[in-house]
C-alpha cells in the first residue's frame, strides 16, 4: 500500500489519491463518453493498494496508464498518455522559442529583465540560457502545488527563481572589518590582512565581487567610513616614516598625533614638525583620494556572474566623525563628483548617506560640511541616496555617540531598497545579515476580481479574504524555499559562509548552513497599491484620503499577518515595498489579457512601484511625502521615497537638501532624487536638457542618458524592458 511519494525534487510527501483521481477525470472529460466516477475510484483503489509503500511520481503515473489500458476506456488512456507527452513537448517548444530570441539578441522583456546585465554578450547569453531553462524545472520539481498555481494564475512572483536550485541567498551587508583585519580564504585564493589604504580599498572590491558570485542579489558595506578609517592612519604613519628615512630624524611622536581633519595645505611658511606633519597629511590625502578613485573605478569595471554584469553594490557612510573617517568620506565624495574615466557618472556602487541628527545633518553637526558636500554630489551624480537614522523605526536604544563601534547599531540599506535590521535570532543590526529570499504578491489582480461586487463593504471584505489567502500561500512558499536553502553546505559559499554571514565562522565546510541563515529575512512584497485602490474605490491614495486610509489598512494587514508568520514559522518575515523592474510589466500583461484595459488599472503596461503615488500624477514633493511616508514604518523589509526635480540640479544642491528635510519631517526611512542628466560621449559635455539629441558643443549624437530605473542607475535605457520604459515616459516633475 502506498504511504509516501517521492516528488521530482526529492521531497517525500504523503500519498494523496485525490491527485490521481483528478488526473484521470481530466483525461475522461476529453473523451465523448465523459467521466466515470466508479471507474475512477476503482483505479485509484487498485493503485493505492498494489503500489509499493513509497513510490515516485513517475512510477504512480505509469501505474495509472497500465490500469487505464486494462479497462474498457482505452481512449482515456490515450488521452492521459498524450497529455503527459504534450506537457513535455510544450516545455521544449517554449524553450526553443526563448533560445532563438536570446541567440538573435532580440530586444525584449526576456533579454531586458535586468537592466544591469548585458544579455547580448556571450556570458550574458549563457546566463539567460541557464535562467530560462531553470525556471520550468523549479515550477515542475521544487514548488508546492499551491505555490505553482499561484504563480501560474498571476497572483505571485517568486524573485530570482532561476537561482532557486542553487540554494543561494539574496544579499548580505559585509562585515568588512573582519576581512581587512584578518584576511580570508575563499575557494582557491586567499587574502592577507590589509596594511594600507590602497590595499583596503581593493579588498573591499574583491570582497563584494567574490560574494556576488555566491549569491543572487546585491552586496553592501554597512559602514564604509568606519571600516576604512584605520587604514588612513596607518598610511599617514607610513608617510611620516618616509620622512624619517629622508631626513634621518625621529618623528615617532607624530604617529599618533591628534588633529581635527586631514586637509591638504600648502607647505609655505611651515617648518620643523609642523611642516613634517602637514606634508604627511598631504601625501595621505592624495593616497586616500586615489584609493577612492580606484574603488569607484573597480566597482564599475569588475564583472561578476560569468563576466556579464558589474557587481550590484552599495556602500553606507556618513557618521564617522573621526579625522580619518571624514577623510574617507570627503575623498569618496570628491572622487564621485569628478566622475570615472573621462568624467562619466559612476553607476555603482549605490552610495547611501547616513543622515543622523547631531552627527551628519544639521548646522553644527561634526559632519554637516560633508553632508552639504553630499547634497552637491547628488545634485550632479544622483548619488548618494539618503537613509534616515532618525526615523522612529530606525533608532536603536544601544546607539551611543561616544561608542567607537556605534555603526553596529545603525541601520544600513542596500540595492534598490532592501532593509535588514530587526532580528528575532540575534543582535538588532544590519551587519553580517541580509535577505534570504522574497516573493511579491499581485494585489491588483485580487482587487480586479472584486470589482463586480456592488456593495463597497462587501467588496473590500472579499478583497481582504483573498489577500489573507495569498499571504498564507506566500508565507508557506518562502518557508519551503528556506527549508531547501538551509540544506546547502557551508563549502558551497566559501566567503559568505566562512566570514560574512553572522555565525558562519563556526561552520565546518561540510556542515549545512541551517544554524545561521535564520538571522536573515524572508520578504513578502507587493506592487501596484495605486491600481489596487482604483479597482476598489475608483481613486488612488494620492488623490483621495479615503483611498489612502484603505491603502494603509491593506499594508497594515500585510504587516500584521507577517508578524503572525514570524511566530508560526519562526523566521524573520518582513513586508517589502517591492522595487518592480522586470516585474512592473509582467503582472500587467497577464491581467490585461484576462480582463482587458481597465481605466486607471490595466490601461498602462506597468503597475506602479509598490506603495508609490503613480508617476504620472502631478503633485508637490510635500504631498507625495505625506502620502507615502506612513508606509515606510509598515514595510520594514525595504522602501524608498523618490522625488523628480526639474532642470539642471548641478548648481542647486539645496533642492536635494529640501528633499532630505522632507524625510526628516515625515519619518521617511530612505530617499533619493531623480533628475535629468545627459552626457556627450564624444566630448564630455553635460547638461539636463530633456530629450537632447545633439551635443551643442561638438554636434555629436552619441548622447548618454542617465536614469534611475528603481533604486540604481542605468547609463543607457537600451537595456530597459518595455514596462519600465513606459513608466519612464510617464514620469512627471514634482513641484
Amino acid at each position: 500500500m502506498i504511504q509516501t511519494v517521492i516528488k521530482r525534487d526529492g521531497r517525500i510527501v504523503g500519498y494523496n489519491e485525490e491527485k490521481i483521481k483528478a488526473a484521470i477525470r481530466k483525461a475522461m472529460l476529453q473523451t465523448p463518453a465523459g467521466e466515470d466516477e466508479g471507474l475512477i475510484q476503482r483505479i485509484a483503489d487498485r493503485i493505492g493498494a498494489r503500489g509499493a509503500e513509497q513510490m515516485s511520481v513517475e512510477g504512480i503515473q505509469d501505474m495509472v496508464e497500465v490500469e487505464l489500458m486494462k479497462s474498457a476506456r482505452k481512449e482515456v488512456a490515450r488521452c492521459y498518455i498524450g497529455y503527459r507527452q504534450k506537457r513535455s513537448v510544450a516545455r521544449k517548444a517554449k524553450t526553443r522559442d526563448i533560445f532563438l530570441e536570446i541567440i538573435n539578441a532580440k530586444n525584449n522583456d526576456i533579454t531586458r529583465e535586468n537592466a544591469n546585465m548585458n544579455a547580448d554578450s556571450p556570458a550574458g547569453m549563457m546566463m539567460k540560457f541557464a535562467s530560462e531553462t531553470t525556471k520550468p524545472f523549479v515550477d515542475d520539481y521544487l514548488l508546492s502545488d499551491e505555490a505553482r498555481d499561484a504563480v501560474r494564475d498571476n497572483y505571485l512572483h517568486i524573485h530570482d527563481k532561476d537561482y532557486y536550485p542553487t540554494k543561494s541567498l539574496t544579499c548580505v551587508q559585509h562585515p568588512l572589518d573582519k576581512i581587512l583585519e584578518n584576511g580570508w580564504r575563499a575557494g582557491h585564493g586567499e587574502s592577507r590582512p590589509a596594511k594600507r589604504i590602497e590595499t583596503a580599498s581593493v579588498i573591499a572590491c574583491i570582497s563584494m565581487e567574490t560574494a556576488q558570485n555566491e549569491m543572487h542579489g546585491g552586496q553592501a558595506i554597512p559602514a564604509f567610513d568606519f571600516y576604512l578609517a584605520p587604514f588612513v592612519r596607518r598610511s599617514f604613519i607610513e608617510e611620516v616614516k618616509k620622512i624619517e628615512q629622508f631626513d634621518g630624524q625621529d618623528h615617532s611622536r607624530l604617529y599618533e598625533a591628534r588633529f581635527d581633519d586631514y586637509v591638504a595645505k600648502d607647505l609655505d611658511g611651515l617648518d620643523g614638525e609642523q611642516r613634517v606633519l602637514q606634508h604627511a597629511i598631504n601625501q595621505t590625502v592624495a593616497r586616500v583620494h586615489q584609493s577612492m578613485e580606484a574603488f569607484i573605478h573597480n566597482m564599475n569595471t569588475i564583472h561578476s556572474r560569468g563576466g556579464n554584469q558589474v557587481v550590484f553594490s552599495s556602500i553606507n557612510y556618513g557618521t564617522d566623525t573621526s579625522a580619518e573617517g571624514r577623510c574617507i568620506i570627503r575623498e569618496l565624495l570628491e572622487s564621485t563628483y569628478e566622475g570615472v574615466g573621462n568624467g562619466a557618472t559612476a553607476i555603482f556602487p549605490i552610495q547611501i548617506w547616513k543622515k543622523k541628527r547631531g552627527v551628519s545633518y544639521l548646522p553644527g553637526d561634526p559632519n554637516y560640511d560633508l553632508y552639504c558636500l553630499a547634497c552637491k554630489v547628488t545634485a550632479r551624480r544622483f548619488f548618494p541616496n539618503f537613509v534616515n537614522l532618525d526615523a522612529s523605526y530606525n533608532v536603536d536604544k544601544d546607539w551611543k555617540a561616544d561608542d567607537p563601534k556605534r555603526y553596529i547599531h545603525e541601520v544600513a540599506t542596500m540595492g534598490c531598497r532592501t532593509r535588514v535590521f530587526e532580528n528575532r535570532y540575534g543582535e538588532r543590526t544590519s551587519i553580517g545579515r541580509g535577505n534570504i529570499s522574497f516573493s511579491t504578491i499581485n494585489i491588483v489582480r485580487l482587487a480586479i476580481e472584486c470589482m463586480d461586487i456592488a456593495d463597497e463593504q462587501e467588496r473590500i471584505a472579499t478583497f481582504f479574504k483573498k489577500l489573507d489567502h495569498i499571504l498564507d500561500v506566500t508565507a508557506r512558499q518562502l518557508h519551503d524555499r528556506f527549508n531547501f536553502q538551509k540544506t546547502a553546505m557551508a563549502k558551497q559559499f566559501p566567503l559568505v559562509m566562512s566570514v560574512l554571514w553572522n555565525g558562519s565562522e563556526k561552520l565546518k565546510p561540510n556542515e549545512t548552513i541551517e544554524s545561521v541563515i535564520n538571522q536573515g529575512t524572508l520578504g513578502i512584497g507587493f506592487i501596484g497599491l495605486a491600481e489596487c485602490l482604483i479597482a476598489l474605490t475608483g481613486k488612488h491614495h494620492g488623490e483621495s484620503e479615503k483611498s489612502q486610509q484603505l491603502g494603509l489598512r491593506i499594508v497594515t494587514r500585510m504587516r500584521d499577518k507577517v508578524l503572525e508568520y514570524c511566530e508560526q514559522y519562526q523566521h524573520n518575515y518582513s513586508v517589502l515595498a517591492t522595487p518592480a523592474e522586470g516585474l512592473s510589466g509582467k503582472f500587467t500583461r497577464r491581467d490585461r489579457k484576462d480582463y482587458g484595459e481597465l481605466p486607471g488599472i490595466t490601461d498602462k503596461i506597468y503597475y506602479t512601484n509598490s506603495n508609490h503615488v503613480p508617476v504620472y500624477y502631478h503633485c508637490s514633493p510635500k504631498h507625495k511625502a505625506e502620502v507615502e511616508a506612513p508606509y515606510h514604518n509598515l514595510t520594514r523589509g525595504g522602501h524608498i521615497f523618490y522625488v523628480e526635480i526639474d532642470g539642471d540640479a548641478t548648481h542647486n544642491p539645496q533642492a536635494i537638501a529640501d528633499v532630505v528635510d522632507l524625510m526628516d519631517k515625515y519619518d521617511i526611512g530612505y530617499c533619493s532624487v531623480n533628475h535629468n542628466r545627459n552626457r556627450c560621449m564624444d566630448c564630455g559635455y553635460e547638461d539636463a536638457t530633456d530629450g537632447l539629441e545633439e551635443c551643442p558643443v561638438c554636434h555629436g549624437h552619441n548622447i548618454d542618458r542617465l536614469q534611475r530605473i528603481t533604486g540604481y542607475l542605468v547609463g543607457t535605457t537600451d537595456r530597459w524592458n518595455s514596462g519600465k520604459l513606459a513608466e519612464l515616459r510617464d514620469r512627471v516633475v514634482h513641484k
